[in-house]
């Protein structure tokens, strides 16, 4: 048990410098992500020497290896930046608490879970405020938007007004799907808003950090420095500086806290003994 009280203390102090971190610099930095993969094998390593037991190491190399592959579906699903898909990843070292795979398996997707849960809620409280924050810049772009998707945004609502008949006549489901159907495209259109109005700014390239997201292609000479989900590398930062030009980039939403809300309420459940998966499913 001490061994499980040691890595989640270590994961929660690394989670509160990442929370600080995202919120100061928009960055999670990569020697923050990759010290705590780094700790948590260690932990389980020397316990598992000390035990005569490797399963507890094997958890974590196992749980590694699938949210490794669930950072890196997020990271190229444009869900995560670089900093989230690594945070990800080495939360998957942490979170295996059992020696029994299939408590292994229950615990990470109710992390999963949680995740979704929590992303959701403060995606969209985040993206109400940066619409208040910059109100009047939101409603001009706010009526672009509308006007450009009008006629697919009536065709959508058509069909969700179908679909709500059918719910009414025949059966529940339609009339739940009919709804969200419905709200779709006034979603698209909030979100899409706010991405244009609110989630960009120009700034000089001396100021420009290795990682940040062009909003679009930049021509210097006869080179084309390109918006990629990967960011900028410094060799393209060093090119910009020598164009000289303020450029136009794109900004995020710092997601460290909705790793941290996630894992303490994780632990919450954990240590209260509370069921994990049934509560959830």
């Amino acid at each position: 048990m001490i061994e499980v009280i040691l890595l989640l203390a270590v994961a929660f102090a690394w989670l509160i410098f990442a929370v600080i971190s995202d919120y100061r610099t928009t960055e999670i930095p990569n020697w923050l992500n990759f010290s705590l993969i780094i700790f948590a094998l260690g932990i389980r390593f020397f316990h598992s020497l000390f035990s005569g037991n490797f399963n507890f190491l094997l958890h974590g190399v196992i749980g590694f290896g699938i949210f490794f592959a669930i950072g890196n579906l997020m990271y190229y699903g444009k869900i995560f930046g670089g900093g989230d898909m690594r945070l990800m990843i080495a939360l998957g070292t942490i979170i295996p608490l059992s020696n029994d795979l299939l408590s292994n398996i229950k615990i990470s997707v109710s992390f999963l879970f949680l995740f979704l849960i929590f992303g959701s809620v403060y995606g969209i409280f985040a993206s109400t405020y940066f619409a208040f924050k910059n109100a009047r810049k939101f409603r001009k772009e706010f009526v672009i938007q509308f006007r450009e998707n009008l006629r697919f945004s009536i065709m959508i609502m058509l069909f969700g007004i179908i679909t709500l008949i059918l719910g009414i006549t025949f059966d529940r489901f339609f009339l739940y799907f009919g709804i969200l159907i419905f709200i779709l495209p006034v979603l698209y259109v909030f979100l899409k808003s706010i991405d244009n109005a609110t989630m960009r700014k120009k700034i000089s390239p001396e100021f420009l950090r290795e990682g940040d997201w062009l909003y679009e292609d930049v021509r210097v000479g006869k080179r084309l420095v390109r918006a990629n989900w990967e960011g900028l590398t410094k060799s393209e930062i060093m090119l910009l500086k020598k164009r000289n030009k303020p450029v136009m980039i794109k900004q995020g939403i710092a997601f460290g806290i909705v790793f941290l809300a996630s894992f303490l309420t994780l632990v919450y459940f954990y240590f209260f003994n509370l069921p994990l998966w049934n509560s959830f499913w």
